[in-house]
């Protein structure tokens, strides 16, 4: 068993030494079994050629849902990873890129009031974010995500690092708070990462 580390996964390669392939297969599958059982459904795939965001488009689509986005730090990374699947027409309809408070108020219809008593990364704003995607797009699924990418920006409170996810599934909202390291790249990376797990994990556990 040989684990490799990635951002925002680690991925397990597990091998065993056998005459053929099935009997190499016998082998390797009470392990993955044991694995199945202690992780359950932390394990998003056991198939080496599956991406996370090939398990969220098939997810979506095996429910029948639409998914919008709206980002900020993420940029449209968020999006592009979710395009780059095949079949990813049938479920994605929308992604705003609302980078400054203005676009936020102009395409999410953010509240000023909660942008200037809050800040633009806070639970508060990315609630509103996704409640807004939702309205706009009429999308079953909606991620919506804000926060500090850095290296400037930062302060004690909201340091660079901070990230708000929102999930908006059949009129339900999550937010979550992240507080991860590195450079800016990584930072986004790994937002994308969890944004992708956690509307997995809302599907998975909802419907």
């Amino acid at each position: 068993i040989a684990p490799y580390a990635k951002l925002g996964e680690v991925n397990f390669r597990i091998t065993a030494s056998a005459n053929d392939k099935a009997e190499a297969k016998k082998l390797i599958e009470p392990v993955v079994n044991e694995f199945k059982n202690r992780f359950a459904n932390k394990i998003f795939t056991t198939n080496e050629e599956e991406t996370l965001e090939d398990v969220v488009v098939n997810l979506l689509l095996k429910n029948g849902l639409k998914l919008s986005t709206a980002e900020s730090c993420t940029g449209g990374l968020l999006s592009g990873k979710i395009i780059n699947v095949s079949g990813a027409s049938k479920v994605f309809e929308e992604g705003f890129i609302t980078y400054s408070n203005k676009a936020k108020e102009k395409y999410l219809k953010v509240n000023k009031e909660s942008l200037d008593k809050y800040g633009a990364v806070s639970s508060q704003v990315a609630k509103e974010m996704v409640l807004g995607t939702a309205k706009k797009t009429g999308s079953q699924a909606c991620i919506a995500i804000t926060g500090l990418a850095g290296p400037e920006g930062g302060s004690k409170e909201k340091p660079v690092g901070l990230v708000y996810i929102a999930v908006f599934l059949n009129n339900n909202v999550e937010v979550k708070e992240y507080r991860f390291n590195g450079n800016r790249q990584s930072i986004r990376e790994r937002t994308v990462v969890m944004a992708l797990d956690l509307l997995r994990l809302s599907i998975i556990n909802t419907l």
